[in-house]
């Protein structure tokens, strides 16, 4: 009798595009997670939030795609829903990610998330307290903190058990799919969430169906302009934030990388166009303008994202 192979436990195979669905792809990239150069990259990647298990990853290869249809890199082979769990609520130990969280946690981020959320406000022609907000992928929650203190309905959803019970213990409402369902939001945000999500096409398309009408998604997903370089020099020892860093396509979790025009590719097979806020209610809402680093940037980043069209910061609305 034939003998069937054995079931792979841990890992799903994408056979399409995950951002347009498309079947014209091809293998750039790939390697055996228990040999060199990845072994050694996951070893020095978790071992400071935690550890890795290669228990896990036996005979399972990291295999990076490209789309020929609209250029998004993704991952081929990625951690089905046990073992995503394992790796972000084990592998990525809660205490050590929560003191790292904490060191994050400076001035120069609120004023961010103040100005954002000011600059969102202003799109909608009414009071705070009439709009409704959505933190898809909250984490620990401070964005959300911050949209109640401006006096908007926020609600939080995520899926870390740990960061649901720190949130909540801050007065954060954090709700699950069916509530949401059952809500309908102005806005709905999605900061560094995209990369990490089995379907974002899916999620996408699910999302919409929460908007009230005329109303926004904004998503935020890393940028890298010169990923193609990076991908040709392959060079794994790079560090974290360096311009030769792979941390774009970091195996297992950002399993999918996106350039903007696969972004926005995805957006129009989800039913939803970009809409660019204009870039004096942008200036209007930053502050900070006497220092001359912030100078800098509330003058540039505005035209960065929107008029060069340089970073994967996009707002979108249904068509």
């Amino acid at each position: 009798m034939l003998k069937l192979p054995m079931k792979k436990l841990w890992f799903d195979e994408r056979k399409s595009c995950p951002g347009c669905a498309s079947e014209e792809i091809t293998t750039r990239y790939r390697a055996l997670y228990s040999e060199q150069p990845i072994k050694k990259y996951l070893i020095d990647f978790y071992s400071p939030q935690g550890g890795v298990e290669f228990e896990y990853l036996k005979d399972e290869e990291y295999i990076l795609c490209d789309c020929g249809s609209c250029g998004m890199i993704f991952q081929k082979n990625i951690p089905n829903s046990a073992l995503m769990e394992r790796l972000y609520e084990h592998w990525i130990d809660p205490i050590k990610a929560f003191e790292n969280h904490k060191l994050k946690k400076k001035r120069a981020l609120y004023a961010n998330y103040a100005k954002e959320i000011m600059t969102i406000g202003s799109c909608f022609k009414t009071n705070p307290s009439n709009l409704r907000f959505l933190d898809f992928g909250m984490g620990w929650g401070d964005w959300l903190l911050m949209a109640n203190g401006f006096g908007y309905e926020s609600f939080g959803l995520e899926l870390s058990e740990n960061r649901i019970k720190y949130a909540k213990s801050r007065g954060i409402k954090v709700i699950g799919w069916e509530e949401a369902e059952k809500l309908c939001f102005d806005f709905i945000n999605n900061e560094q969430v995209f990369e990490h999500i089995p379907e974002p096409l899916e999620t996408l398309k699910k999302l919409k169906t929460l908007l009230k009408p005329g109303g926004l998604i904004k998503i935020s997903v890393p940028t890298a302009n010169d990923i193609d370089r990076r991908l040709k020099k392959m060079d794994w020892e790079a560090k974290k934030g360096s311009q030769n860093s792979l941390n774009h396509v970091a195996p297992l979790e950002h399993i999918q990388y996106f350039k903007r025009s696969s972004l926005i590719q995805m957006a129009e097979m989800a039913g939803m166009t970009e809409i660019t806020i204009p870039l004096n209610r942008q200036w209007n809402n930053s502050f900070g303008w006497f220092h001359p680093k912030s100078f800098v940037r509330n003058a540039l980043i505005p035209l960065y994202r929107n008029v060069l069209k340089k970073q994967n910061y996009v707002f979108l609305t249904s068509k």
